[in-house]
């Protein structure tokens, strides 16, 4: 490895006051640093954008840490380890980790869980950031593990056309479920339901009120909602619980809607009695033990070419900001990736 080598960062330069900008962010060059024994050095390929980052942007109370100031921004990437002082990792081995954004990775691979090396034979690099990653395994949790879903009941999944959202449709089609999908815009609602498979997607930008957005997910789901898996809230989620079956049961993934402060009243809570609702909030990260589960049934549905995703690439380190906030407003297409290489 070159010792000249540099190593492009952003930090989180400042907390957003409400709506985040690309002045929150800076982009530092710092020399990659000799490798200690034990330690690896990856060269990142590709760096994972994800809502999650809006809250840990903030200083609030959360279910996480804070995201520090003056530090590199949190996130899961991808990448080729380029120099080895551990037995357990080699130059050339694939792998995925939390390494954040920034150009290169030093890792103290002792630490159990830090890297994990990955086949690329039947599955790209990309996919272990979205369908066969974090995404996925979030998508199958909710799914499986609250929703529940079986044969012949209606599944509802917001941001449908999105790395979380895709995965959840489909793998309610593979367990022989209705899979009803809400997303923004014309091109991802034909997505959803030509390419993916759902049997049918509510473009929310056609239906700016609650009463039209309810007869639209009426229309949708004829015999009701037994499962959603709520990526939005706000007005989807009153929509949503106005077309609930007795029994129904939602997965409380993202609140997208209040990101940047902004509240999420609920209009009818009463149906979450009347309709005897399971409400259940998750992290993924805090049910690692389902994990290899769940990433074996998504690798082979993908290696099988069984389990469709697309992706929306940021063309290297200095754009992930913007790509970011593109993310939040639902700009990209699918899972939002920024390639470093």
């Amino acid at each position: 490895m070159n010792s000249s080598a540099i190593n492009r960062q952003i930090l989180l330069a400042s907390r957003p006051q409400g709506e985040p900008t690309v002045d929150n962010f800076r982009l530092v060059e710092t020399p990659v640093p000799a490798l200690a024994e034990g330690q690896v050095l990856v060269r990142n390929h590709y760096l994972s954008l994800d809502p999650y980052m809006r809250g840990r942007m903030n200083d609030g109370k959360s279910y996480a840490a804070p995201q520090p100031l003056d530090a590199v921004m949190i996130g899961g990437t991808a990448g080729e380890v380029v120099e080895s002082r551990n037995a357990n990792f080699k130059a050339g081995d694939r792998v995925v980790g939390m390494g954040g954004w920034q150009e290169y990775q030093l890792v103290d691979a002792s630490q159990r869980g830090v890297l994990q090396k990955v086949d690329t034979t039947h599955i790209p690099l990309s996919a272990y950031l979205g369908a066969v990653g974090m995404p996925g395994v979030t998508a199958w949790y909710g799914l499986v593990k609250i929703i529940q879903a079986k044969a012949g009941q209606t599944v509802v999944v917001s941001a449908a056309s999105g790395a979380v959202g895709s995965a959840v449709g489909q793998l309610a089609k593979a367990r022989g479920a209705r899979a009803v999908g809400i997303a923004g815009g014309a091109d991802k609602c034909r997505y959803v339901v030509e390419e993916l498979g759902f049997d049918a997607c509510i473009d929310y930008k056609e239906h700016k009120d609650l009463k039209s957005l309810s007869a639209a997910l009426k229309q949708a789901c004829p015999d009701g909602i037994d499962g959603h898996f709520e990526n939005v809230g706000g007005m989807i989620l009153d929509a949503v619980l106005m077309r609930a079956n007795a029994f129904s049961r939602v997965a409380l993934c993202g609140m997208i809607s209040g990101y940047n402060g902004e509240p999420i009243p609920l209009q009818f809570p009463q149906l979450l009695l009347s309709n005897r609702m399971s409400i259940e909030g998750f992290i993924v990260s805090e049910h690692m033990e389902i994990w290899p589960e769940a990433l074996k049934e998504l690798g082979t549905l993908v290696a099988t070419g069984k389990l469709k995703y697309r992706e929306t690439v940021a063309q290297g380190i200095a754009a992930a900001p913007e790509a970011f906030l593109g993310l939040l407003k639902g700009r990209n297409f699918g899972k939002q990736l920024v390639k470093l290489v």
